[in-house]
């Protein structure tokens, strides 16, 4: 049997080669198979005759060879037809597993990374002995405040002092109202002496109101005025060598405080300025049966002289500030 299927047990149709028919409707006449008894349905000529149900398919010799189709059938690669083939997109993902570049001290040479660690170390252990000085501060007496409290008190005096003591607070049961006045040298030569600037009232209104008062506003005037009178005797005479630093701090503070305000006027300049307080005490709470004395006590301090180059400072000093 050929790949037409020309052998015996095929007819030719008028479509010519390309239908096979059953054994059973092979005989000329349109006779049927032996045993059937059926009688070949006749058609109009020309046309095909019907395959009985149970017969073979008849299928057309071009789509049983794929004739008709692309070659390589369905779904067959296009480039195999001789189509164009669009190469995927090159991804470059780099070396598998490579780190990205260094960064932050890291990217750093060998020595720079030493300096660093350096300098890191030295502000660990400066931050460590300052905490530690703070703490034997406020701490109360004990064996190394005893053996160690000059040294303590130099590395907390005056910048780093503190108003409270641990386990043992010290509320502050006085109102000091710290006043200063000056006298001025003139642009034309004369001398003049201003009022009294009213510098704790200043400090009050900056930070009435205020829900984040500056530090300095709260505690440098009235931290100066206690060093002060707490390096000083009742006649103003300075009690060891914090006395003349106490002494200092508090003049520079009146002379940049004075320039603040005008006080010494276009082409002016401060010469000497003076201080004095006015301290009453807190009222005790009505329930308490604590009797204080309610009549201000005043102190005035003698005039100091201001050195030119402090008066050159304070003026830097407040144009920084600014």
């Amino acid at each position: 049997m050929d790949a037409y299927g020309t052998g015996s047990g095929t007819r030719q149709g008028p479509d010519g080669p390309g239908r096979r028919h059953s054994a059973d409707a092979g005989a000329p006449g349109g006779a049927g198979t032996a045993g059937t008894g059926a009688e070949a349905p006749s058609g109009p000529p020309g046309a095909e005759p019907p395959v009985r149900a149970g017969a073979e398919a008849v299928v057309p010799v071009g789509e049983a060879t794929g004739a008709g189709q692309p070659p390589g059938g369905l779904g067959a690669d296009p480039a195999a037809a001789g189509a164009p083939r669009t190469p995927p997109a090159a991804v470059d993902a780099g070396p598998a597993g490579t780190a990205g570049p260094p960064a932050g001290v890291a990217a750093l040479p060998a020595r720079y990374q030493i300096v660093a660690a350096c300098a890191l170390a030295l502000a660990a252990v400066v931050v460590c002995v300052h905490l530690g000085m703070l703490f034997l501060h406020v701490a109360p007496p004990n064996t190394l405040t005893e053996r160690h409290g000059d040294a303590v008190d130099e590395w907390i005096y005056p910048e780093f002092e503190q108003n409270w003591k641990l386990f043992a607070p010290d509320p502050l049961q006085q109102n000091i109202a710290v006043q200063v006045r000056a006298e001025v040298s003139t642009a034309d030569g004369g001398v003049r002496t201003t009022g009294w600037y009213d510098l704790s009232a200043e400090d009050g209104r900056a930070i009435d109101g205020d829900p984040l008062p500056s530090h300095t506003r709260q505690n440098q005037l009235r931290r100066a005025w206690d060093f002060y009178v707490a390096t000083h005797d009742s006649r103003d005479r300075p009690v060891g060598l914090r006395g003349a630093l106490a002494e200092t701090y508090l003049r520079r503070i009146a002379v940049l405080r004075l320039e603040r305000n005008g006080a010494a006027g276009p082409g002016g300049v401060v010469e000497r300025v003076q201080f004095r307080s006015r301290t009453t005490s807190v009222p005790p709470p009505a329930w308490s049966d604590e009797k204080v004395s309610a009549r201000p006590v005043h102190r005035v301090l003698p005039w100091w002289g201001v050195p030119a180059e402090e008066t050159g400072e304070s003026r830097e000093a407040e144009g920084g500030a600014r």
